[in-house]
């Protein structure tokens, strides 16, 4: 009678293991790439490569900001600016930013050279076509942020 071969499998090595797991996860490591090439296009890894690098006391303050009640508002907050950020049609935000940069660009002008206004000054300025144009837009921010206070207003004082 033929004597049984014992035959016992090699365990797979650490190059086969990561091979099938790669494998296996082909489509997350696809995404996984995709978002990593994002956040390097757009600085986002850099940036975090800074937060991490830039002391031991910053990584740690940022840390400890994302932890317990406040890391709680903190991300709470962030999720009602994202909601805010996608409701907002994109031209008419990409034209109001624009709009608030050069203003702020013509404002430091002013304050570097000095330049002050004395009453009758500021009203004379009102004659001004941009200035009434900038004027309308901010009475039309007041009015939607107003009439959105007034809502929210009702909302918590009805009976739920």
């Amino acid at each position: 009678m033929a004597k049984a071969i014992e035959y016992t499998p090699q365990p797979p090595t650490p190059a086969e293991r990561l091979g099938t797991a790669t494998a296996q996860a082909e489509p997350a490591l696809t995404e996984a790439l995709e978002l990593l090439t994002e956040l390097h296009q757009r600085g986002g890894l850099d940036l975090a490569l800074k937060l991490l690098r830039g002391g031991e006391n910053l990584s740690a303050a940022a840390l400890d900001k994302l932890t317990g009640e406040t890391g709680i508002t903190v991300l709470r907050n962030l999720v009602e600016v994202v909601k805010l950020a996608g409701s907002l049609d994109p031209r008419e935000l990409e034209a109001l930013l624009g709009a608030l940069g050069s203003g702020v660009e013509q404002a430091a002008r002013s304050v570097e050279v000095g330049t002050r206004l004395s009453p009758a000054s500021a009203l004379k300025q009102l004659a001004d076509s941009d200035v009434q144009l900038a004027l309308g837009a901010t009475f039309g921010l007041l009015k939607g942020i107003g009439a959105s206070l007034r809502q929210a207003r009702e909302q918590t004082e009805r009976p739920g």
